[in-house]
């Protein structure tokens, strides 16, 4: 069986994306209304949020584009599947990054609107060693947590624990686990709680894209056949 038509799979990539970014974007705000003295608190409800929200829509448009919602997991599953014909084409890499990060824009403004907060550009400077360095982790972690679901068959099992895997690392990482540079940059376009500085943005990008070297050789040394199943990734899509 063949994918679905790339029109198709680009719209998912947006509306995925966008509602990633609104799921974000909007339940930060939230968080931060409901509870305004409690950074603690603020940040376990935006991360259960945003856990369950990707695991839906994992399953809501998964079948359709794979549900990758990320440029560096679209990369990876050229690179990586590339010798064996399977995966995106280079070209399909680049429409599906412009989808996503217009999706994550789009979702951005939306979580603004619904929640009737200006429009611009966030003044939230998240530079330093340790976020830069989590970023590298995130983004590696999931990166190798993907490909392992696919080359072992549990692609089916890829919403669940692809969702609890980013709602952990809102904890463990000092970043919050950004982990996709479509989502880094349409948070720049909510000046709220999860919102992030145009200019932090493209060092976040470049370490992600540094983490999704270490994710490639991570899998590469544990699966290094993984690649001969990237059209099994995030799940399985076929029509």
């Amino acid at each position: 069986m063949s994918p679905p038509p790339l029109s198709r799979r680009l719209a998912a990539e947006f509306l995925g994306t966008a509602l990633l970014v609104a799921v974000v974007a909007g339940s930060g705000i939230a968080a931060e209304t409901l509870s305004p003295h409690d950074v603690g608190l603020q940040l376990l409800e935006n991360s259960t949020a945003t856990a369950l929200g990707l695991t839906v829509l994992i399953l809501w448009f998964g079948p359709v584009s794979g549900a990758h919602f990320n440029p560096v997991v679209s990369l990876a599953d050229w690179f990586l599947g590339r010798r064996s014909g399977a995966g995106l084409s280079l070209a399909e890499v680049v429409a599906y990054a412009a989808a996503q990060v217009a999706g994550g824009i789009a979702g951005a403004v939306l979580a603004n609107v619904m929640f009737e907060v200006d429009q611009g550009l966030s003044d939230k400077d998240r530079l330093g060693s340790g976020p830069l360095v989590a970023e590298v982790v995130a983004t590696a972690g999931l990166v190798a947590l993907v490909f392992a679901l696919a080359r072992t068959g549990r692609g089916a099992l890829a919403a669940p624990t692809v969702g609890a895997y980013i709602g952990a690392a809102y904890w463990f990482t000092s970043s919050t686990s950004f982990a996709n540079p479509a989502v880094t940059i349409g948070r720049v376009f909510t000046d709220t709680f999860a919102g992030i500085a145009p200019g932090s943005a493209p060092t976040f990008v470049g370490m992600q894209l540094v983490g999704l070297l270490v994710g490639i050789a991570a899998t590469l040394a544990l699966y290094p056949d993984a690649g001969d199943r990237a059209d099994d990734v995030v799940v399985p899509h076929r029509d």
